[in-house]
C-alpha cells in the first residue's frame, strides 16, 4: 500500500491568542501544529503532506533552521525537539528547555543557537542554548509573565528581543546574552515580534491594537503603523515581506492588513484583505498569518486557511479547512461525483474530494458532538452523548434541514435501512430503538449490553453485537426483533458489524482486535484467524466489490484483507493515523480512504498480491 493523498488537520487555534506559523522560502512550505502533530504543508500544493508525530505532548510551535535542513519544534512539556526536514525526520537532539509551555522559538542566523520563550517557573520563561549541545548561552531576566514570542536579529551583532503578557519588550546583547533595557510603548499583551529579513528593525504587536517599529540594534523606538488605519482588535500576528518594506498583520477584527515601513520606521496602510465566505462570526477572527515569497497566508480562529498572492493582492485567495479535532467517523458516498463525508467528535462535518481534497463544510443549526455517524445519498444520520439522535437533510454540501429525535437512552450505535425509506436503528446499553422518520416507533429491550449493530438496506434483518462477543441475528418484522441464530466466536465486546455490498457476507470486529468474515446464508465463518492488530478494532469497511475487508485500529494500523486468501496474506498500514484509526471507507477497489484522532484523512493506492 501506498500513500497517495493527505487531507490534512487545521491548525490548533484558541480563542484571546493568537498562533506563531513559519515556513521555508526554498521550499515553499509551511509549518503549523496541532495536537502532537507538527504539519509542513506544501503552499503550492496543500495535498503534499508531511506530518511529524514524535512528540509526546501537544506541539506548540515550529521552526525551520536557516539552511531549510533542520527543524526544531516545541510543545507545552517546555520540550524542544530538533529533527530532519526531509522525508525520514530522523530526530537529531531534544532538550528539556522551559519548566513550561513553549510559545516560540527562533533560530539565530548562523544556525548555531535557538531562543525560546514561554511559560515556566521564576524567572525561567526565556532561554537561548546552542542547538547541537544545549547548553546555556545567556541569562534572560526582567519577564515576571508568560512570554509570548521571541525574535533573533538576524544579522551581526546578534540580539534577542522578547515580549509577553506582562506589557514588556525586552532586549537583551550577546552572546552570551544579558539583560540590555525594556520598552513600556504596550498597554496590553504583546503578542508578538518580529525583526525584519536585514536586521535592521523589529516589529512588535499588541492587544492594544498597536503596532510599533523599533531600530533592530539599539531597542530605540522608530515608529508606529498608522493610528487612522487601525485595527480594531487584538493583534495577534505579524509577518515581514521578504523584501523587508511591507509588514502583515491579522487581528481579532476579522481582518488582515498589508502595511509600508518607511526607512524612518513609520507604518501607513497599503491595503486591507478580507477572506471571502466569511460568516461573522467570532471562527472568522484572524490569529496568525506568514508572508512567504509570493505567499500571504492567514488563519482564522475556526481554522480556515486562505492564501493569497503578494503579487495581485485583489486576486481571491485560494482557501481550505479541516477538522481540528479527531475524526471519529466518515462515510464514502458514490453518485455521479464519489466524495467522502468525515465528522469529527466537536460536531463538525467536512466534504473532501479524491484530487481535490477540502470542499467545505457543512453548515448545521447545531453542532453537537458527534458520537456515531452515517450517511447515505442525501441524509445524514449522527448521535451525541445527550441521548439524541440528529437526522439531516443536505444537498449540494449544505443542509437543508435537521431535526433532533429523543430516544431516551445513550446511543451506542446506529444503523440506517436507506431502501425501507425512514428506517432507523438505534443500539443503546440494552437493547434497539426503532426510528421511522422522525419518531420512536418502538423500543425493545433485549436482555444484554448491546455495542454493536447492523441492519441490511432493505430493513428485514439486523445483527446485534454485544458486550459479551456473541452476535445474534435477527429478522425484522415491522417494528421488533425475532432471534433467529447466535454466533460465537469473538472473545472481546463487538465493536463494529457491517454487510458486504452484495450482502452475501459480513464482518465483525471486537476490543480483543480480532476481526472474522462471514457467510450469510450459511451463519459459517468465511474468513478467520484475523488477529495482527495489537489493540482495539475500531471501524471496518468493505470495497465495492466485496472481495476485501479493512480494519482500524487504535494501534494506528490498516490492516486490508482478501476474502478468498489466507489472513495471512494482508495488506498492512503501519503508522495510518497518529493516535489509532477511527473511520474508513473504500473510495473504489484499489483505494481505501482512513482518518483518525490526528485530525487527518488519508487516501492509500492498494496493489493485491
Amino acid at each position: 500500500m501506498t500513500l497517495a493523498e493527505t487531507y490534512a488537520c487545521i491548525p490548533s487555534t484558541e480563542r484571546g491568542r493568537g498562533i506563531l506559523i513559519s515556513g521555508d522560502s526554498k521550499s515553499d512550505t509551511m509549518l503549523y501544529t496541532n495536537a502532537r502533530s507538527v504539519v509542513i504543508l506544501d503552499l503550492n500544493n496543500p495535498l503534499k503532506v508531511s506530518i511529524y508525530g514524535e512528540h509526546a505532548y501537544p506541539a506548540t510551535v515550529a521552526r525551520y533552521s536557516p539552511n531549510g535542513e533542520w527543524i526544531a519544534s516545541g510543545d507545552v512539556s517546555g520540550t524542544v525537539r530538533i529533527w530532519g526536514a526531509r522525508d525520514d525526520h530522523v530526530l537529531k537532539k531534544e532538550f528539556k528547555v522551559l519548566a513550561g509551555r513553549i510559545d516560540d522559538l527562533q533560530w539565530s542566523a548562523d544556525g548555531m543557537r535557538i531562543v525560546a520563550s514561554g511559560d515556566g517557573k521564576g524567572k525561567s520563561l526565556v532561554r537561548a542554548f546552542m542547538w547541537d549541545s544545549g547548553s546555556n548561552v545567556g541569562e534572560f531576566d526582567g519577564h515576571s509573565r508568560r512570554v509570548l514570542s521571541c525574535a533573533f536579529k538576524p544579522t551581526r551583532p546578534f540580539r534577542i528581543v522578547t515580549c509577553g503578557e506582562d506589557f514588556l519588550v525586552n532586549f537583551y546583547e550577546g552572546p552570551p546574552f544579558k539583560f540590555k533595557l525594556s520598552s513600556r510603548e504596550h498597554s496590553n499583551f504583546v503578542n508578538c515580534v518580529r525583526y525584519s529579513p536585514d536586521g535592521s528593525k523589529f516589529i512588535t504587536v499588541s492587544s492594544d491594537k498597536k503596532g510599533v517599529i523599533y531600530d533592530g540594534k539599539t531597542c530605540e523606538k522608530l515608529g508606529e503603523l498608522s493610528s487612522e488605519d487601525v485595527h480594531k482588535g487584538s493583534i495577534y500576528a505579524v509577518s515581514w515581506s521578504p523584501d523587508g518594506k511591507e509588514v502583515l498583520t491579522v487581528s481579532a477584527d476579522k481582518s488582515a492588513k498589508v502595511w509600508e515601513i518607511s526607512d524612518s520606521g513609520n507604518g501607513t496602510l497599503k491595503t486591507t484583505l478580507t477572506c471571502p465566505g466569511s460568516s461573522g462570526g467570532v471562527d472568522d477572527m484572524l490569529v496568525g498569518c506568514l508572508w512567504q515569497n509570493d505567499h500571504i497566508v492567514t488563519v482564522s480562529l475556526g481554522g480556515t486557511i486562505s492564501i493569497f498572492s503578494a503579487s495581485d493582492l485583489d486576486k481571491s485567495p485560494f482557501q481550505f479547512s479541516g477538522h481540528m479535532k479527531n475524526i471519529s467517523s466518515l462515510s464514502v458516498l458514490r453518485g455521479s461525483s464519489d466524495y467522502i463525508l468525515s465528522g469529527s467528535y466537536d460536531g463538525l462535518i467536512c466534504k473532501w474530494m479524491m484530487g481535490r481534497g477540502f470542499c467545505g463544510k457543512l453548515q448545521r443549526k447545531q453542532n453537537s458532538q458527534i458520537k456515531c455517524f452515517a450517511a447515505h445519498e442525501e441524509e445524514i444520520i449522527t448521535s451525541g452523548f445527550d441521548n439524541t439522535i440528529s437526522r439531516i437533510s443536505y444537498q449540494d454540501g449544505q443542509c437543508t434541514n435537521e431535526e433532533s429525535i429523543g430516544v431516551g437512552n445513550q446511543p451506542n450505535d446506529l444503523s440506517l435501512a436507506p431502501l425501507s425509506p425512514g428506517l432507523l436503528l438505534v443500539a443503546f446499553e440494552s437493547g434497539v430503538v426503532f426510528l421511522r422518520g422522525e419518531k420512536v416507533v418502538s423500543t425493545i429491550n433485549l436482555g444484554f449490553t448491546v455495542t454493536a449493530l447492523a441492519v441490511t438496506p432493505d430493513g428485514t434483518e439486523a445483527i446485534v453485537g454485544g458486550q459479551d462477543g456473541k452476535l445474534r441475528l435477527y429478522a425484522v418484522n415491522g417494528d421488533s426483533l425475532t432471534e433467529e441464530a447466535v454466533l460465537e466466536k469473538h472473545r472481546g465486546a463487538i465493536s463494529v458489524i457491517r454487510y458486504s455490498p452484495d450482502l452475501s457476507m459480513f464482518a465483525s470486529a471486537d476490543l480483543n482486535r480480532e476481526a472474522v468474515v462471514w457467510d450469510r446464508a450459511s451463519r459459517e465463518m468465511k474468513l478467520k484467524n484475523m488477529l495482527y492488530h495489537s489493540a482495539r478494532i475500531n471501524c471496518l469497511a468493505w470495497s465495492p466489490n466485496s472481495s476485501m475487508v479493512a480494519t482500524g485500529s487504535l494501534d494506528t494500523c490498516v490492516i486490508v484483507y482478501e476474502v478468498d486468501k489466507p489472513a495471512s496474506t494482508r495488506m498492512t498500514i503501519k503508522g495510518a493515523h497518529l493516535g489509532g484509526v477511527y473511520g474508513l471507507g473504500f473510495a473504489d477497489d484499489t483505494h481505501v480512504v482512513s482518518s483518525g484522532e490526528d485530525a487527518c484523512i488519508r487516501v492509500w493506492s492498494l496493489t493485491p498480491q
